[in-house]
């Protein structure tokens, strides 16, 4: 028998949107549980271990405040906790790894830390209710609306959630199937959509790789090297037909111009400063910015050669699920264990690095890997409205017309239209975007009334997932969520009418930028920047 509880909100899946919609509800005089699937909260910035990707303003004061304040907190996290030298110390603009895909590379457990203290005050008033490694598994449903969520817990055991409003917050829309919610899975077809970078028909198969990434340190002179992967033989010789060699290389494709490149782990002394190599891309810790010796040089691996394309992991049985997760894992051990041992050093003066050591105390496991694989793309509701390419891309647009205005926007973002190599043999699509809004008619189903959607399975296409699928725009859906439901709970209207009704509209943004710091409007200057 189940235990029951019962709550104003139930937010299924503790990534990114999920931690921001049950912060934003719990803010606006709601309860409200999180539940999450794995035993840490924080998705993309956590279990997945991926440090953010975001935009070229994210340190204005176009940023939602809330993302701002958890920015700050990552950064005063490391300022009270860490060693700092002073140079260091007193940068306002303190990145910690000094990566160069972001202006924040940061470990998982640092964002972690944050997540748990931004959430502890509203834990002790008793507005939220955090339940980890607590997966959905059915859904009662009774006609538009769900009136229940099972959750099972490690021991095999379940707990039923009643709620007044659901929000999926899952990586993959996981309440999607089990509520029978009307969802989209895979590419769209320019047949449908009109989208210039959509294959000529839908092939819900067709979906962007997964990548099971992990943190890595170097100790020249020492040997880690980890034992030889069931898989190992494979990537080492299987070309892809959209690859210029096997997995296991330096040689990729540069992802705009799909021309072939080699980008090295080093191409200095590790630690020299940036460069154009591998390891400077997404490190994470960079120990001249601490004092003493105890720190090394720590990289987060989001590479291309991990990029898992052979299965979907939606759309298939069971067996090739676990299948293509496996799959995933062993080939990230594989690149592993081709780093340590065959990988050639620059110049041709030896090949392999064993002192290359897996920091799975990072990442929070035991064998190294993150603990979740990081997802790209995830099922999609039937939304009430859909972006499209045409929306937002800068060569689906108008010249010098910059993205759509939407009179519904809950919120702004950017990202390139950045795909991945996908299951269906393609190889990336990565084009420009303009900076765009994100509209409330994307996160409502067509049908269900009382379900939200909270991350990445808004309302978008296979090609405009690829700009709303990063960190800061996650968290402004969830934010927008959570903030939708507590204002539907305090006026008695659902969701449907708020977008379509002018007063509720305009008094549910008024909600979002006078309560909660959230811009809903780029400046026309940027809205139509061809931002890189």
């Amino acid at each position: 028998m189940s235990t029951q509880l019962q709550t104003d909100v139930l937010v299924v899946g503790g990534g990114v949107g999920g931690v921001a919609a049950a912060l934003t509800t719990a803010k606006l005089g709601r309860k409200v549980i999180l539940a999450e699937a794995t035993e840490w909260l924080g998705g993309q910035l956590t279990s997945q271990a991926v440090p953010p990707d975001e935009n070229a303003w994210i340190e204005t004061q176009l940023a939602a405040v809330s993302y701002a304040d958890f920015r700050q907190r990552i950064r005063r996290h490391y300022r009270d906790n860490y060693p700092l030298t002073p140079r260091a110390a007193a940068d306002p603009l303190l990145n910690p790894g000094l990566g160069l895909v972001s202006r924040l590379c940061h470990e998982p457990r640092s964002a972690l830390a944050v997540i748990n203290q931004l959430l502890a005050p509203w834990q002790s008033a008793g507005r939220v209710t955090v339940l980890p490694q607590h997966k959905p598994v059915a859904a009662d449903t009774t006609e538009d609306q769900i009136t229940a969520v099972t959750l099972r817990r490690p021991d095999g055991s379940d707990i039923t959630v009643t709620a007044d409003y659901i929000l999926d917050a899952t990586e993959l829309g996981d309440l999607l199937p089990l509520a029978g919610v009307e969802h989209v899975i895979g590419a769209e077809g320019q047949d449908a959509t009109g989208e210039p970078h959509a294959p000529p028909v839908a092939n819900p198969l067709d979906q962007q790789a997964i990548s099971w990434c992990f943190a890595l340190e170097h100790r020249p002179g020492e040997d880690h090297t980890i034992n030889r992967p069931a898989g190992y033989d494979f990537w080492r010789t299987t070309v892809a037909p959209f690859w210029p060699g096997p997995q296991l290389s330096w040689i990729d494709v540069e992802p705009i111009t799909l021309s072939t490149r080699n980008r090295p782990i080093f191409r200095d002394d590790p630690g020299s400063g940036p460069a154009d190599d591998l390891w400077h891309y997404r490190r994470i810790l960079a120990a001249r910015q601490f004092t003493g010796t105890a720190f090394a040089d720590i990289t987060l691996v989001n590479w291309p050669q991990i990029d898992y394309w052979q299965t979907p992991l939606l759309g298939v049985d069971d067996a090739t699920r676990a299948a293509t997760l496996d799959g995933a894992r062993d080939l990230s051990l594989s690149f592993v264990h081709w780093m340590q041992t065959e990988a050639p050093h620059p110049g041709g003066d030896g090949a392999g690095y064993p002192g290359l050591r897996l920091r799975g105390d990072i990442t929070g496991t035991t064998d190294g890997l993150a603990i979740a694989p990081y997802i790209r793309e995830s099922r999609r509701i039937q939304a009430e409205f859909t972006v499209l390419e045409q929306h937002v891309g800068v060569d689906a647009r108008p010249p010098g017309a910059g993205s759509q205005i939407f009179p519904d926007s809950v919120g702004i973002g950017h990202y390139r239209i950045d795909l991945h190599p996908s299951t269906a043999g393609r190889t990336y699509v990565d084009v420009e975007s303009y900076p765009f809004q994100i509209p409330l008619g994307a996160l409502i189903p067509i049908r269900v009334d009382n379900l939200l959607a909270a991350g990445k399975n808004i309302g978008t296409t296979h090609i405009t997932n690829g700009c709303y699928r990063l960190h800061p725009v996650e968290w402004s859906i969830g934010e927008a969520a959570g903030a939708m439901a507590a204002y539907c709970l305090d006026r008695g209207v659902p969701p449907r009418k708020v977008r379509v009704d002018h007063t509720h509209l305009t008094d549910y943004q008024r909600l979002l930028t006078d309560t909660l710091g959230i811009t809903l409007t780029w400046p026309d200057e940027i809205r139509k920047h061809r931002a890189p």
